[in-house]
């Protein structure tokens, strides 16, 4: 494979420094765009997954490792990005390329330490942590989180408490060890990459787990994660800037749930 994919991708260059390995990963990433030089774009059966190849060449991660994944379904997503470019190739279009390239580079080599990040925000979930005021959103708050929480304590015994205000409270141990046992379910590096996204993306690894198990969702995850600012937007109207920022949020949002269950569909 030609040397310009380490370019566009970042290997030519120093590795920045961040002690979290996914956004470590997603540094390396962001880089000039490059012209297209390929014609045909495949996914082709290698090893126990499946290759990307650009003209029957296999793509390569910023880490020079195979760009392969676990289902021919996740694969063609990747595939799909790279046949979208036109002129040039932007990673900044290419969410499930970057999101596959983390997973190999970065998660593969250190899956407990992003697993523990995923837990840790557990502790201080978003769902965990309610309005004292106005009424309407603490209601609010009750009617379309509560069932969320409620889910995580009867289908994992996950008993998270309510906390008002923002002050931080320690969860109970029982229920972040409950929260760890249902998460471990599957911890390969690309369901974990995805899920570290997510968790990321709605502040709320509750979410994530309940998205992972099919209890909510992609919509209805994005939704929740979003019920304090539609509030605030229908009562004091819209800030456009924010709004801009959720949209471009959504897009690695949407990526990387798609992938999640790309990466499910044997076959």
């Amino acid at each position: 494979m030609r040397d310009e994919l380490s370019d566009i991708f970042g290997t030519s260059v120093p590795e920045p420094s961040h002690e979290d390995p996914v956004r470590r990963a997603q540094i390396q990433m962001k880089r000039p765009q490059a012209k297209r030089f390929y014609t045909t774009v495949t996914v082709e059966p290698e090893g126990e997954g499946f290759s990307v190849k650009l003209d029957g060449k296999g793509v390569k991660t910023p880490g020079k490792r195979p760009l392969t994944l676990p289902t021919h379904a996740a694969a063609e997503l990747v595939a799909a990005e790279w046949r979208a470019q036109v002129e040039t190739i932007d990673p900044e279009n290419m969410p499930a390329t970057r999101l596959a390239n983390t997973a190999i580079d970065a998660v593969a080599d250190q899956a407990d330490e992003v697993f523990d990040d995923i837990v840790r925000y557990s502790g201080s979930d978003m769902l965990c942590y309610r309005a004292d005021g106005p009424e309407a959103l603490v209601e609010r708050q009750r009617l379309r989180w509560d069932p969320v929480l409620g889910w995580a304590a009867s289908a994992h015994k996950a008993r998270f408490i309510l906390i008002e205000g923002v002050i931080h409270q320690e969860q109970p141990a029982e229920a972040i060890e409950a929260f760890a046992a249902a998460l471990s379910v599957d911890k390969s590096p690309l369901a974990l990459a995805c899920l570290h996204v997510i968790t990321n993306l709605t502040g709320s690894a509750i979410l994530a787990l309940a998205f992972r198990d099919r209890f909510l969702s992609v919509d209805d995850a994005w939704g929740l994660a979003h019920l304090d600012e539609d509030w605030t937007e229908e009562h004091w109207g819209v800030d456009l800037e924010a709004q801009a920022r959720r949209a471009r949020r959504y897009i690695d949002f949407a990526a990387a749930a798609a992938v999640f269950e790309a990466q499910q569909a044997r076959g």
